[in-house]
């Protein structure tokens, strides 16, 4: 029989939300910067203040990246416990 490998300690780096909340938010330090015509995708509706939504989505996946973590911590302590 083969013996599963220990679980790692859980590193945030690892955790995708966080990096997909770095790139909205440095989306939006280039709308904020360059303007609303920097950061609409071809073919999108003209909007206002369109840095907002994408500051929006960096906290939402900021928050689940935090709630995700935690989880994640928890369970390696409890697995460590016994």
């Amino acid at each position: 029989m083969s013996e599963a490998k220990p679980k790692q300690k859980p590193n945030w780096v690892k955790n995708t939300y966080f990096w997909l909340a770095g790139i909205l938010l440095i989306i939006a330090i280039a709308g904020i910067a360059g303007g609303d015509s920097l950061i609409r995708d071809p073919g999108q509706k003209r909007e206002n203040n369109l840095y907002l939504l994408y500051l929006g989505a960096a906290a939402v996946m900021a928050v689940n990246g935090v709630l995700s973590h935690r989880l994640t911590v928890k369970d390696f302590e409890e697995e460590q416990e016994g």
